[in-house]
């Protein structure tokens, strides 16, 4: 129902959770589940989404299942995607290096050959140019996800890769910077931000900023809950904002998902615990295929004010009615004006606002 609706209202689905998280390859999909009302909710299944999945024909099999959908054919052929990826298209979670203490995995456990493997069934099946993607390959480079579209006059889009390049998960309480994007990542865009003459830079990003994302003890996304000076993978976005600020460049503005539910937020230096940069809004999208939960707590280093939260009436809602199920639709009109809304899976508004740009 969710892609029916982006169909028909024509919407370019972005995935950084519009954005991300495009399947759960970590999680083994059964032919039956009760919901807590009684009924019962039954599945069409595979052998590849029976398990979790460990090798490149389980991955592969995985964006099959998807196309199994008509909805997703649907909106393949009719609406333009771009594609990223974060967690769950591997496995919950994961980091460069991390070796999976899971009983689950039977084949391999070794986080690096997991995401090359899912990394592979991902550019097979998810459309991204051969610029960005495959192509790079023919100049003995390994492809990226993160990258730059244009969408004529009044917008660009950065889209970011936050799992490819960062450190372990941690408390995220160091003194020093540790890696979320990389140097390399923060600087093409900061780069390709400053050189953008479209009137909206929209960064597509598979995790939100100050919303506070658990690992067990450590975190998974930016924010360490500390509501404080920055530190850790807080100290990259912190310079991230800072030069965003110091090279005058207007009219960013951040799409972020990962969570299990959608939110709109403005950032404000004046309620902040690190405060030079320019205030922006972030619109938070999902989830799309997998249940709602939520919402989680913020962290207020960069301040965040929540200006709207749209959760599950209880944790994993069923998808019948499709109430708890969320995407974003963006409209930019001739003068500029950035009209962003959170619809649910019927695609009935549920919070909107117009956004004017700086000139």
């Amino acid at each position: 129902m969710v892609y029916r609706a982006a169909v028909v209202l024509n919407a370019v689905i972005a995935w950084t959770k519009t954005l991300s998280d495009t399947l759960y390859a970590d999680g083994p999909i059964k032919p039956e589940v009760t919901e807590p009302d009684g009924q019962v909710w039954r599945n069409i299944t595979t052998p590849e989404v029976e398990k979790v999945a460990e090798t490149l024909k389980e991955f592969r099999g995985r964006y099959r299942y998807n196309q199994m959908d008509a909805n997703i054919r649907a909106m393949y052929a009719d609406v333009p995607v771009i594609s990223q990826w974060d967690d769950h298209e591997t496995t919950n979670n994961w980091y460069p290096g991390e070796v999976l203490d899971d009983e689950r995995y039977q084949i391999e456990r070794r986080a690096d050959v997991l995401s090359a493997r899912g990394r592979q069934a991902f550019f097979e099946n998810m459309p991204i140019s051969d610029l960005h993607g495959r192509g790079r390959h023919d100049l003995g480079q390994q492809p990226q996800m993160y990258r730059k579209l244009s969408r004529g006059s009044q917008l660009d889009v950065f889209c970011l890769d936050m799992r490819s390049y960062r450190d372990a998960n941690t408390p995220g309480t160091e003194d020093q910077r540790t890696a979320f994007l990389s140097n390399r990542q923060v600087e093409w865009l900061l780069d390709g931000l400053q050189r953008s003459k479209a009137t909206w830079k929209a960064i597509a990003a598979d995790m939100p900023i100050g919303i506070i994302v658990p690992d067990g003890k450590s975190i998974e996304a930016v924010a360490n809950g500390r509501s404080g000076a920055p530190a850790g993978r807080e100290l990259e976005f912190a310079y991230l904002l800072k030069e965003i600020k110091r090279r005058k460049i207007r009219n960013v503005v951040w799409f972020t998902a990962d969570v299990h539910y959608c939110a709109a937020h403005y950032y404000g230096p004046e309620k902040a615990s690190f405060s030079d940069f320019d205030g922006f809004h972030e619109f938070v999208a999902g989830p799309i295929s997998a249940g709602g939960f939520g919402p989680n707590k913020m962290d207020s280093t960069f301040g965040p004010q929540v200006l709207f939260q749209g959760v599950p009436s209880y944790p994993l809602q069923s998808p019948r009615n499709q109430k708890a199920m969320f995407f974003g639709y963006v409209e930019i009109d001739r003068a500029g004006t950035m009209s962003v809304s959170l619809r649910n899976g019927l695609g009935e508004v549920v919070y909107s606002k117009d956004l004017e740009p700086s000139r």
